[in-house]
Parts: C-alpha cells; structure tokens; sequence
C-alpha cells in the first residue's frame, strides 16, 4: 500500500482557502498542538529565528501535531539548512525560510529541502510522518514532497522587486512578506510593539502544483 501524508494548511492552500495560523513562541509543551487545533487552527508557526526554541522542542510539539492533523511549519534562521532538514525529519510539514532575496536563493531552498528527483534532500529512515513504520524510499520521497510545504520571506526591496521570479521557482510553494524588517530596510522605525506584524499580515500564496484556474490563496497568522 502506498504511504499518505496529508498537510491541512497546504490542502487548503490548494483549494483557494484560507488556511489559519498561529505563532508559537513561548510554548514549551506538545498540548499546544492539540489546544491549537481544537481552537480551529490548521498549523503551527513554530519559531526558531526570533525566539529560544530549541530543536527538540521543535520535534516533540511537530509530532503531537501531526498526531491531531494540524500542520507543524518550523521558521528557521536564514541559510539555516542543517536546523531544517532535521526539523523536517522530526515531523515538520514545513519550513519558513527568511531573507531570501534572488530566484536564485530559492532555488537552493527548494533544492536543499525537497527529496529527489526535486531535490537533493537526504533521506531518513523511520520518519514520524508514517508512524516510524517501514516505508519504501520512493514512495516515501514522493509522499513527502507531496505534503512539504516550503515558504521563503520577502524582506527587503530586492526581494519585493523579484517576487514574481522567486514565486515561479518549482518547488516554492509560498510567499511571506516580512513586514518588519522590510520596513527597516525602507527607512521606517515601527515602535518595539508592532514587531508581530510580519506575521500578521500572513502568506501570499502561489501553489506549486496548480491546477488550471486555481485561484491565488492565502493563509494568515495569530501570533500566541
């Protein structure tokens, strides 16, 4: 029997609807993912750029996600790969990659965090995505590029001014403006207190794999 693996926020991406969000920052334990998805929510916005989370953390709450059906999407630290592709393989559906400027940084993104032939992401056995059950490699690699869902963040005008390059990248499945910084780098002083904003204004999404007259979609975040 071939392995499934479902992503609800990119499911939803797909169809043209909302998927909703909510930042994990301070939260340590993995109750979160079940309280977050009683309260209606299809992922988690787990932090490790601006925040203390460490990589364990990270694992133990992405697995109890996907033991409730919410998404568990990890925010890295920029160029951050080796933090990536193990939180992948701890159960993330999902990575957030910030400061990405060039269609030719997201090429290596996409290239870094999909199996092949997408990609050149290397393979673990036992993955808690199948219930540490036995799976064939192919399918495995299948399924899970399937259910990966892969956002870069927008940041600074250059990247603004390529985002229709870094959106037709194959493997790119979603678009984060970051507002913060992005208002930095435009000369803009936002108080401490609107820091969250980037996060609030949500994704911008192009699915990877559209369907003819898929419509663009979009997801947003609550920052807990």
């Amino acid at each position: 029997m071939e392995p499934t693996l479902g992503n609800p926020a990119l499911a939803r991406l797909a169809a043209g609807e909302l998927a909703l969000g909510v930042g994990i920052r301070q939260s340590r334990t993995v109750d979160i993912a079940a309280i977050m998805k009683a309260c209606g929510y299809d992922w988690l916005f787990l932090d490790l750029e601006h925040n203390s989370m460490d990589l364990d953390t990270a694992v133990q709450i992405s697995v109890a996600a996907l033991g409730v059906g919410i998404a568990p999407i990890v925010r890295v630290p920029a160029g951050q790969f080796w933090l990536a592709t193990r939180v992948l393989d701890g159960g993330a559906l999902g990575i957030v990659m910030p400061h990405v400027d060039t269609p030719e940084e997201a090429r290596e993104i996409a290239d870094r965090l999909r199996y092949p032939p997408q990609g050149h992401r290397s393979l673990a056995g036992g993955l808690p995505h199948f219930g540490y059950l036995p799976i064939a490699t192919d399918p495995a690699c299948v399924a899970i590029n399937k259910a990966t869902l892969v956002i870069v963040m927008l940041e600074t005008p250059q990247a603004i001014s390529n985002a229709a390059a870094i959106a037709a990248v194959p493997g790119i499945d979603s678009l984060l403006i970051g507002t913060s910084d992005l208002s930095m780098e435009l000369g803009s002083r936002a108080s401490s207190g609107t820091s969250g904003s980037s996060m609030l204004t949500g994704l911008s999404s192009r699915p990877a794999r559209p369907t003819e007259n898929t419509p663009a979609s979009a997801a947003s975040t609550r920052r807990s």
